[in-house]
């Protein structure tokens, strides 16, 4: 448990939301598991379109809280490269539990619906075997 902030509550859920119960949080998240987005550039094409400064704000505040590190691109040194930590990788069970809800009773993309549902379908086993890729794609050089 972190020192320094005070909190409103110790609630689990309430902790949990205060680190990413906002929509773009998530979102950034899912760019990076899914679509495999690491720089600032493509998380701005991502289709909802999310606002620099808030990118900006959702950047920063995911890697004050340990769920992404930032280092300079080796193929461009200007550039920014976002890579999750094993913290951040471990949200992914939580975004495909959020597209099981979404599909069963949301109008959801069939496309994306089908990418999620074979995910879900292969149970446990397939996410952690994403998640272990997801480590080996993400861990620091």
């Amino acid at each position: 448990m972190e020192k320094s902030i005070k909190y409103k509550s110790h609630c689990p859920q309430y902790l949990g939301l205060d680190v990413f119960g906002d929509k773009w949080t998530l979102l950034i998240i899912r760019d990076m598991i899914i679509d495999g987005k690491r720089h600032f550039r493509e998380f701005l094409s991502s289709e909802e379109k999310i606002a620099s400064n808030i990118l900006t704000n959702r950047l920063q505040a995911l890697e004050l809280e340990g769920i992404i590190r930032k280092e300079s691109d080796p193929m461009h040194k200007q550039k920014i490269i976002y890579s999750l930590t094993e913290k951040g990788i471990d949200l992914f069970p939580i975004l495909m539990e959020i597209a099981k809800w979404s599909i069963k009773y949301k109008e959801v993309d069939i496309e994306k619906a089908a990418r999620a549902n074979k995910i879900i379908k292969g149970g446990k086993e397939t996410q952690q075997a994403i998640m272990k890729e997801l480590k080996r794609e993400h861990s620091p050089n």
